[in-house]
């Protein structure tokens, strides 16, 4: 600001007393000083306006009309977010089978339609997009969720994003329920929460409860935990969150769109459709 007011006051100057810096004649002038003159002038004004509209423009932004910025913000989003939907559509087209060969699935796992969701048990925004996928999928046979288990909360998510991948190699419907149970459950008490170096084992006591109900063989996921089978999804997890600049949970791929955020059972369905 300092600096563009002090180019404003040079511009006056200039434009006042610029001519004064050129010896001659003043009688009759020569064609050379009428021209630096000249050129002075159109110095003076191109500084004059320059600063002006430096120093104008914010102005105009925050006082004026700030629902530009808002509008400029808006558009930026837009662009950005089509960029990512480009990236993403091109490496889904190629890759979706890879994407969900290791991954729980819920709903019917023929559909033609897919939804891809980074979620984590613990979140309470991926428990809400969850409901609503719920819904879908009790409204439509067509659509299929492939579960990315994006274990990004410690001891809290992690037991039960391996739980949850060591399910689908027993038995795919049983883990689509064990899946839907820890997500609609609490696995977890503040009780369980008071000794943190006890944390991992109480949850992991809690969701084999629920493995069991499932249908489970509790001993065998026990051990399938610990599978590179598991292993090898959770590093494409996180492969494809680098990838698709995902930076939370939970993260929708429907179709070829990519949604951040708990979106709604309306915004599903319109995605689905297109």
């Amino acid at each position: 600001m300092t600096w563009t007011i002090l180019i404003l006051l040079i511009g006056i100057a200039l434009f006042l007393f610029g001519g004064m810096l050129l010896k001659g004649d003043n009688k009759k002038p020569a064609t050379g000083a009428t021209l630096s003159k000249k050129l002075i002038k159109l110095l003076a004004i191109i500084l004059i306006a320059g600063s002006v509209t430096r120093l104008y423009v914010p102005y105009y932004l925050t006082s004026v009309n700030p629902a530009i910025l808002q509008e400029m913000a808006s558009k930026m989003q837009e662009q950005q977010q089509a960029e990512k939907n480009k990236a993403v559509r091109a490496y889904v087209r190629s890759n979706s089978a890879k994407m969900m060969a290791d991954a729980p699935i819920l709903g019917n796992r023929d559909a033609k339609k897919t939804i891809f969701v980074w979620t984590d048990f613990s979140c309470p925004y991926c428990r809400r997009v969850h409901g609503e996928l719920a819904r879908v999928l009790g409204e439509r046979d067509d659509v299929r969720v492939v579960i990315k288990n994006f274990s990004i909360h410690g001891a809290l998510s992690d037991g039960p994003a391996r739980a949850a991948i060591a399910a689908k190699m027993q038995d795919a419907d049983k883990a689509a329920q064990f899946v839907d149970m820890m997500m609609t459950r609490n696995y977890y008490t503040q009780e369980d929460l008071k000794d943190q170096s006890k944390v991992a084992e109480k949850i992991e006591a809690n969701i084999m409860k629920m493995a069991k109900e499932a249908g489970l063989d509790t001993e065998k996921l026990k051990t399938d935990m610990d599978n590179e089978v598991v292993s090898r999804e959770l590093a494409n997890v996180r492969e494809l969150a680098q990838r698709f600049e995902i930076n939370g949970t939970p993260f929708l791929v429907i179709g070829e769109q990519a949604f951040p955020g708990a979106i709604p059972y309306d915004q599903i369905v319109t995605a689905l459709d297109k």
